[in-house]
């Protein structure tokens, strides 16, 4: 495991990215103290996690009603008119 200094990071992120997806994990410190952990990509943060959520009950049901409803001017001109 490779340990930087935040100011590395700064100067050669590209760099340190690349090393961390070819040879894993990369610690980074604040003078001398970790402060964060690089890992390289995994199968299962990949692709879209909300396609496999679960839905609360009612909210499917929610989801499938149309969007929109009456014309919001028609609405205040015909109170305004009074009729």
């Amino acid at each position: 495991m490779k340990t930087i200094s935040i100011k590395d990071l700064h100067d050669k992120t590209g760099h340190w990215l690349r090393r961390v997806k070819a040879e894993g994990e990369l610690i980074v410190t604040e003078r001398g103290t970790p402060v964060a952990r690089m890992l390289p990509p995994t199968k299962v943060a990949a692709g879209n996690p909300f396609a496999r959520r679960k839905l609360l009950r009612g909210v499917a049901a929610l989801m499938k009603r149309p969007i929109g409803g009456p014309d919001s001017v028609r609405i205040i001109s015909e109170m305004r008119d009074g009729r």
